[in-house]
């Protein structure tokens, strides 16, 4: 059974970081990211990495987000620096299993920046 568990949110102030991560169990996952969801919009990617390290990011958090994993542990996790208010949403970790191709989901984290 696939667990995917997410920690690292909280509140910080405008300019601040935070990191989030996340770990997963019960498969081999081949893209690891995060997406996120603000209140009355719809979720987002917000960048994903595959095993091989390739990474892909969302054009509003190049140069202020990044992301990594160890392949061994079956983490993931997302360094996040300069955040703005606008970054405040629920951010959700994903993978995508190897020999399935289903995606799974955790069950989020709250990352809240104040002005």
């Amino acid at each position: 059974q696939v667990h995917l568990v997410e920690s690292g949110g909280g509140l910080v102030q405008a300019g601040g970081s935070l990191r989030l991560s996340c770990a997963a169990s019960g498969s081999i996952f081949s893209i690891m990211g995060w997406y996120r969801q603000a209140p009355g919009k719809q979720r987002e990617l917000v960048a994903t990495i595959t095993s091989g390290g390739g990474t892909n990011y969302a054009d509003f958090v190049k140069g202020r987000f990044t992301i990594s994993r160890d392949n061994a542990k079956n983490t993931v996790d997302l360094q996040m620096n300069s955040l703005k208010p606008e970054d405040t949403a629920v951010y959700y970790c994903t993978a995508e299993a190897r020999w399935s191709y289903r995606t799974y989901w955790g069950q989020g984290t709250q990352v809240t920046v104040s002005s």
